[in-house]
């Protein structure tokens, strides 16, 4: 098993796996290779913005987790390519997992949508990540690996770094008053990290999978309940246009969008029960099994 971008969720899959794989992952710091082996993990020195750095991961795997974001500038994605490129020097590995984006569907208008909807990234960090669809996909066509692309929503969890929204709401950060809200979709990191190794084994091959909860709530809805639950201030609200001064870019870009993702494929082709179907269970720390 070989993971490549073993942060969070990488190391979250991992600890699900290295009882019956041997687990290698990619690294290029070297203060990280002895964290990674007192984890359990096989770490191999690589850089993915240095391609000659990777030969050495060709032949390694026959399963690849792949978790390792894009750069932050432009609108592809040349760590993906370099990687698929180097695995391609000797023989492909049977599965490969990729955790891109709900970003790529762009705005939605609220509506609900499944696996199927067009793709129309608004945003160059949403047209990264479709690059690096089309890289694999165009590398699975061939027959192998098998490649299951995950377009996950907001990742949060009580011990995930940033992984709450208690430090915006401490800012007292605003959001949008409801008739300007959108619809916001999560998922715990526990269940991202399992339906990536579910899907090694059960997924479709170039079919791609919404890991998403159960949830169905407007931002400022979400904000107002993680408050109450943290006996917070509730955040104040604000209108689309006020917005456009006192927020900053990357915030907004969030407020732009709105859908609902539907999760059939992963409850019914994954055989998944979510451990946190809903934000409720998750920021509370009550998970129903």
């Amino acid at each position: 098993m070989l993971i490549v971008g073993c942060g969070d969720v990488g190391l979250r899959a991992a600890a699900l796996l290295k009882n019956g794989s041997r687990v290698y992952a990619v690294t290029s710091s070297a203060s990280r290779v002895s964290e990674l082996h007192h984890q359990g993990i096989t770490a191999i020195k690589g850089n993915l913005d240095e391609p000659a750095t990777l030969r050495r991961l060709a032949g390694v795997s026959s399963h690849l987790i792949h978790m390792a974001p894009p750069p932050l500038q432009g609108c592809s994605d040349p760590r993906t390519r370099a990687l698929v490129q180097a695995l391609q020097l000797r023989s492909s590995p049977q599965t490969v997992v990729y955790g891109s984006t709900s970003g790529v569907y762009g705005d939605c208008a609220g509506a609900w949508i499944d696996e199927t909807q067009l793709l129309s990234p608004q945003t160059d960090r949403a047209q990264r990540r479709v690059d690096a669809e089309a890289w694999l996909n165009a590398w699975g066509s061939r027959g192998l690996p098998r490649i299951h692309v995950l377009r996950i929503p907001g990742i949060y969890a009580l011990d995930r770094e940033g992984g709450t929204p208690r430090e915006r709401l401490q800012r007292n950060t605003p959001v949008l008053q409801a008739a300007d809200d959108v619809f916001t979709n999560h998922i715990h990191a526990d269940d991202l990290a399992r339906a990536a190794v579910l899907c090694l084994w059960r997924g479709k091959s170039l079919r791609p999978l919404h890991v998403s909860d159960d949830s169905d709530m407007m931002m400022g809805d979400y904000m107002d309940w993680a408050a109450d639950l943290w006996q917070l201030p509730r955040p104040p609200r604000i209108s689309r246009a006020q917005a456009q001064t006192a927020l900053p870019a990357m915030t907004l870009s969030f407020m732009n969008e709105s859908r609902r993702m539907q999760n059939q494929r992963l409850k019914t082709e994954l055989r998944m029960k979510l451990r946190y179907p809903t934000v409720r269970e998750g920021l509370a720390g009550k998970p129903v099994f």
